[in-house]
């Protein structure tokens, strides 16, 4: 489904320039769940806005479905982006005045189009997906830490995506938790929707279908 191929990127200026990416070459194959782990600075968070197209690498290409994507114009690339990816942060990036079923509707709500039934319909189903049917009147600051998370993960879900990619999604909460909202990403893999997800956590990556294991911006492992 994806594949980014030699792909190296650095930053800085001139002598200070440091290679994050070097070289690489992943596949990312389609309804698989791919862990990618790697100490601090070791490049997996710049993998991943590489694959997701958030970051245009310095050098390689980036495909999605067989499809050269990599000098795509900024409207193409948004719209790759608004119909086929989705992305969690560690920090779920909530608006604290809308409602916990106001922000999973966010993809929708900026567009000059009311929000039909339909959507507002699916955007319930999201939270129930995630296990919080009933609270989505809550506003944020209602919910604890998890909960806010669940929604991140509910507003990713709501456009359907091919692929969501996740960043460090459990690395602000604590351990009971993180496996819960890992137990959710299990689930929607097993249901079919490709996760790349970048982890500090061993156990977390062990709970995906497929580890890459980055050692100063190359590939040192993949299993």
């Amino acid at each position: 489904m994806l594949k980014a191929d030699s792909i190296t990127h650095r930053y800085g200026r001139d002598g200070a320039q440091v290679t994050v990416l070097n070289d690489v070459s992943i596949e990312i194959p389609e309804k698989s769940f791919t862990a990618v782990v790697g100490r601090s600075g070791s490049g997996k968070s710049t993998l991943l806005s590489v694959v997701s197209s958030l970051l245009k690498p310095e050098q390689g290409q980036l495909f999605f479905r067989d499809e050269n994507i990599t000098w795509f114009s900024r409207a193409r690339i948004d719209r790759l982006r608004s119909e086929e990816f989705s992305i969690i942060f560690q920090s779920h990036h909530l608006l604290p005045y809308l409602s916990a079923h106001e922000n999973v509707l966010l993809p929708y709500l900026n567009r000059i189009k009311p929000v039909g039934r339909e959507i507002y319909e699916r955007g319930l189903k999201c939270l129930e997906r995630v296990g919080l049917a009933g609270l989505g009147e809550r506003l944020p600051g209602e919910l604890s830490g998890g909960e806010q998370q669940r929604v991140a993960i509910a507003r990713a879900l709501v456009k359907s995506p091919s692929v969501l990619f996740a960043d460090e999604p459990c690395g602000s909460l604590d351990k009971a938790t993180g496996n819960e909202v890992m137990s959710i990403l299990q689930s929607l893999n097993k249901d079919g929707l490709t996760i790349v997800m970048v982890t500090h956590d061993p156990m977390h990556a062990e709970m995906a279908s497929r580890i890459i294991r980055l050692e100063d911006g190359k590939i040192a492992r993949e299993c």
